[in-house]
């Protein structure tokens, strides 16, 4: 009974989105493309915020991964508006790609305001095909609330495993899914066509944890947590421990002796 009200709340969901649906497959949300990088980065300051304490924990050793010489190479996929600069270690070179070129303003404040940080290249590539990144060219990939919103997941976790050197780490921080037996999931599930829209793409039922469990990783170890006040919708999220990979880049489901490692906090 509740699996069929919720999937009638949602087809109701559905069909109010209809005329942001038609919008989408004709062109004309491109506007919001425009205006989706102001409303990220005023939200980030209230998310930030919120998830300071998890980020500190997240990118605390994020230096440890650094070469001989002491440089560091990280490139940070769906890098936004660059909400995660401050915490990352004086010194390091940041590698910034988004699909989305406007954010590209709200990036250069975020870079003037970050003069601890070096900066490469803004890309703009979606991480399903980063193939103007070479193999094995950093040392720590980052994505944080991206996972959510790409088309293909197992694709971006490829590209982290072969952009990576023998060695790196990849962190993320993602909103996931909440257990089916919350009103959380409910309403997930219901308000996810209205959600898609508003966040530019962003689906909010998501098990990202059974994505990665699927990539190949041979070892690997996630936290659940409720992220403090922030909206119901996004309050689970999952982010990371460490694992190691595959020496191949495609899914390596009953991996063998590796050849590659990388770490994932």
């Amino acid at each position: 009974m509740d699996s069929c009200l919720m999937k009638l709340c949602r087809l109701l969901c559905f069909v109010l989105t209809l005329p942001l649906h038609l919008m989408e497959l004709v062109g004309l949300c491109g506007m919001y493309k425009r205006l989706f990088p102001l409303l990220a980065y005023n939200i980030t300051f209230s998310y930030n915020d919120k998830m300071h304490k998890t980020k500190r924990e997240l990118f605390r050793n994020v230096a440890k991964f650094a070469n001989t010489d002491g440089t560091l190479r990280l490139l940070e996929i769906g890098c936004g508006s660059g909400a995660n600069f401050k915490f990352y270690p004086y010194g390091c070179t940041v590698i910034c790609t988004d699909p989305n070129p406007h954010f590209q303003k709200y990036l250069r404040m975020s870079m003037d305001a970050n003069t601890h940080l070096s900066y490469g290249d803004f890309i703009v590539v979606s991480g399903e095909d980063m193939e103007g990144v070479k193999d094995d060219s950093v040392d720590v990939v980052v994505c944080t609330l991206v996972l959510c919103s790409v088309r293909n997941v197992l694709r971006v976790l490829q590209e982290v495993r072969r952009i990576l050197r023998p060695g790196g780490a990849f962190y993320f921080l993602e909103h996931v899914v909440s257990d089916p037996s919350t009103w959380t999931y409910f309403f997930q599930h219901v308000l996810e066509p209205v959600w898609y829209y508003l966040g530019d793409g962003c689906m909010i039922t998501r098990a990202t944890w059974k994505d990665l469990e699927a990539a190949g990783f041979s070892e690997l170890h996630l936290k659940h947590i409720e992220a403090p006040e922030v909206t119901p919708m996004i309050t689970p999220h999952i982010f990371t421990a460490k694992w190691l990979s595959c020496a191949a880049p495609t899914l390596c489901l009953n991996p063998q002796p590796l050849l590659k490692q990388a770490i994932l906090f």
